[in-house]
């Protein structure tokens, strides 16, 4: 039997967590119900809890989502049809078919999509869908909330009387009018209605002349307000059928009434499935708002919560855009107790209430924010001691109420315990407190019990260290800004940085230093020891972290080539086959031109259609038949290879083309100035002579046989042998 105790449940904030969830709920009832959660008592109801939850919260995720399950509360109706001879109203009639609508559209919906929510369908299998009731209630009732006429036919008879009644009331109220206003005995309103009646608006002289039943006057007198003596009689009967209708409408809804007592059982188990498909649906929003899963749930006594994330300071956070730090821990065989150390404001009570929260919220059948890959386990006890929790009404101090908990501890605690204690050992002497909380601990560690505790004292981190399944952790400390950095970290214990803080926040080095000789210099020595190791901690795993996001990077880019060298291989294959496809064809075209010649010079048509039947035969035999359908995708394929090969193609043709007119661009090297006496060539010549003269941009070139004028343009310098 699982049982958490209420103080624990205050310690964690989880009632805090019930109004959140609670704000989620579509109904009245539901509301009401969601800050009654408690957790339950056995491990099936959790589990089955869950899936429900877990069930639901996917429905948000796809198109088959469950149908609204809004209903008004008939608590006052169940009541009613408790007592005898007693009879709902219209209202209370509409809420009850509301309510048979709203479940039956869901039974059936689940009903459809089993495969979806299996376990949401099972619960509301045993449940009866019936339109009994509904038909009912139609039969008496319309739309507009009334009763219809033919509900009875009684009731039918006494209206149908009415509506000729009222007939004659009225044209015997309109003959009166017209009398009385042409006799001028009438207001310039002429009529008005009191007590929904239809009444002459006489002048105040002229009412002794007028007939009837005075019903009132005007404010000021001038007024009188008469029922003509026509329609006293029409009126009074009217009254009588009136009242026998309004008789008979009560009697229908008794006989209507009676009917639904029938289904009071029923009834009753439709407002209890909506109310809990209500709380369902609240937790699998709350779950939503938080991005929670549904983790693995272990039989094993093991506890792994991965990127853990406290509920209330993450949606706390989430609302002013700032970050919140998960957490991860883990607790099994192997180490079943923690004990976390490291500066105040550190995190290290969030952590503990992280756990602890989690972990009710789990056995309450909500989901939580963890990573997919934590498993949990369930617990018969979570005990904590959080807080201050002086009791001034009882007389107790901080350390009275501590020992009295401890107390309770030590009857409740055993191997299928969770127990949580913030700052362990405080209120007292610190080496007698230290020593008591040290006892106490190893009664825990003794029992098989799981814990996590937070503490600043040396003498249970040593015994964390020396116990094999007990262990220390820290809160990562940045020893530079002396800023919290909100990280746990198991194996090692955390220094308090109990002077560094302190010079943080303003304390004069003098006085630290004095406070520093005050105390024993091994207790110093082994802080400060801690604090060293915890700063090589934090160097190695930045180093670590390097490394990781190193081979991360490395291993994507690895990926990377793969895709690539895969897509080039592929691309390769397709070319191949494209060129293999087009040397065929190159090959039956060779040959039909062999055949061609052959024909052309011989003239015979037989050899030659013998020839080409032989080389569709041979062609034939190499192909695969293949349905019409496949035959359209090679086709589609081997076009997109050609479109791909000519893009190729054409890129390569555009870089030459490119790379040619970049070429032609280049700027020509300036031709040396040539004067009289250069030796010189034609550029496209292998003569040679020398410069006679120069005359208007020509040159007499002496080669000597002979001589020749040639444009400067055309020459270039020989340039003279080296000797």
């Amino acid at each position: 039997m699982i049982n958490i105790h209420e103080k624990t449940l205050k310690d964690l904030e989880f009632f805090t967590v019930l109004k959140q969830v609670s704000e989620h709920c579509s109904t009245e009832l539901g509301r009401d119900a969601a800050l009654g959660i408690l957790p339950f008592p056995t491990v099936e109801q959790i589990q089955l809890e869950l899936k429900y939850v877990n069930e639901y919260l996917s429905s948000f995720q796809n198109e088959n989502r469950i149908p609204n399950h809004g209903f008004d509360a008939i608590t006052k109706e169940l009541k009613l049809l408790k007592i005898e001879n007693t009879y709902l109203e219209v209202p209370s009639l509409q809420k009850l078919v509301s309510i048979s609508l709203t479940v039956n559209s869901i039974l059936k919906f689940l009903k459809k999509f089993e495969e979806y929510y299996p376990n949401l369908y099972q619960q509301s299998n045993s449940i009866e869908v019936t339109t009994a009731l509904i038909d009912q209630v139609d039969a008496v009732v319309d739309r507009f909330g009334e009763i219809k006429d033919d509900a009875s036919p009684t009731l039918s008879e006494l209206r149908k009387s009415i509506n000729q009644l009222k007939t004659k009331i009225n044209s015997s109220f309109t003959s009166a009018l017209n009398t009385y206003h042409n006799l001028d005995y009438l207001d310039d309103i002429r009529e008005s209605v009191v007590d929904n009646k239809r009444v002459l608006a006489v002048k105040a002289m002229y009412r002794r002349k007028v007939r009837g039943a005075i019903m009132g006057g005007s404010k000021t007198g001038s007024i009188v307000y008469i029922e003509p003596e026509t329609t006293l009689q029409y009126s009074r009967e009217l009254n009588n059928l009136e009242y026998e209708e309004k008789e008979e409408v009560i009697k229908i809804l008794k006989e209507l009434t009676d009917f639904i007592r029938l289904f009071s059982p029923l009834l009753k188990t439709y407002q209890e499935f909506l109310t809990q498909i209500d709380i369902i649906s609240a937790k699998a929003k709350y779950a939503n708002r938080m991005d929670a899963i549904l983790p693995e749930i272990s039989e094993e006594r093991r506890l792994f919560l991965r990127d853990a994330y406290h509920p209330l300071l993450y949606l706390n956070n989430k609302a002013k855009n700032e970050d919140t730090y998960p957490q991860t821990i883990a607790l099994d065989k192997e180490s079943r107790i923690i004990v976390i150390s490291g500066p105040n404001a550190g995190g290290k009570s969030i952590t503990l209430k992280t756990v602890g929260l989690l972990q009710t919220m789990l056995q309450s059948g909500m989901l939580i924010p963890v990573h997919e890959r934590s498993k949990v386990c369930i617990f018969d006890r979570v005990l904590s001691d959080i807080g201050d929790n002086q009791s001034i009404e009882n007389h107790l101090s901080t350390y009275s109420y501590r020992l009295k908990q401890m107390n309770y501890f030590l009857r409740k605690c055993n191997n299928k315990t969770l127990f949580l204690i913030d700052e362990f050992g405080t209120g007292s002497d610190p080496e007698l407190g230290g020593a008591l909380a040290e006892t106490f601990l190893e009664v825990f560690y003794e029992r098989g019990a799981f814990g996590i505790i937070t503490t600043h004292y040396s003498n249970l981190k040593l015994l964390a260290n020396e116990l094999p399944h007990m262990q220390n952790a820290n809160m990562l400390f940045n020893e530079k800004s002396l800023e919290p950095m909100y990280k746990l970290v198991t194996g090692q214990a955390g220094s308090s940085f109990t002077f560094e803080v302190a010079q943080k926040n303003g304390i004069p080095y003098s006085l630290i230093n004095k406070s520093k000789k005050k105390i024993e210099r091994g207790k110093v020595r082994f802080d400060a020891t801690i604090a060293k190791l915890q700063k090589e901690r934090s160097k190695l795993e930045k180093t670590e972290r390097s490394l990781k996001e190193n081979e991360k990077k490395k291993q994507s880019e690895a990926d990377k080539l793969e895709e690539v060298n895969a897509k080039v291989q592929k691309k390769l294959e397709s070319f191949q086959e494209l060129y293999d496809s087009n040397q065929r064809l190159i090959y039956l075209g060779q040959k039909v031109n062999d055949l061609s010649e052959k024909y052309f010079e011989n003239k015979r048509k037989r050899e030659l259609m013998a020839e080409l039947f032989r080389l569709v035969q041979i062609e034939n035999s190499k192909r695969k038949k293949i349905s019409a359908k496949q035959k359209r995708a090679e086709k589609a394929k081997e076009t997109k290879i050609k479109k791909e090969a000519e893009k190729k193609v054409e890129v390569i043709r555009q870089k030459k083309k490119e790379a040619k007119k970049i070429e032609q661009q280049k700027p020509e090297p300036p031709k040396p100035a040539l004067k009289i006496g250069d030796r010189v060539r034609m550029q496209d010549g292998k003569a040679v002579g020398s410069i006679d003269a120069i005359e208007k941009g020509k040159a007499i070139v002496n080669y000597g046989l002979f001589t020749t004028n040639v444009s400067l343009d055309l020459l270039e310098l020989v340039e003279a042998k080296k000797v």
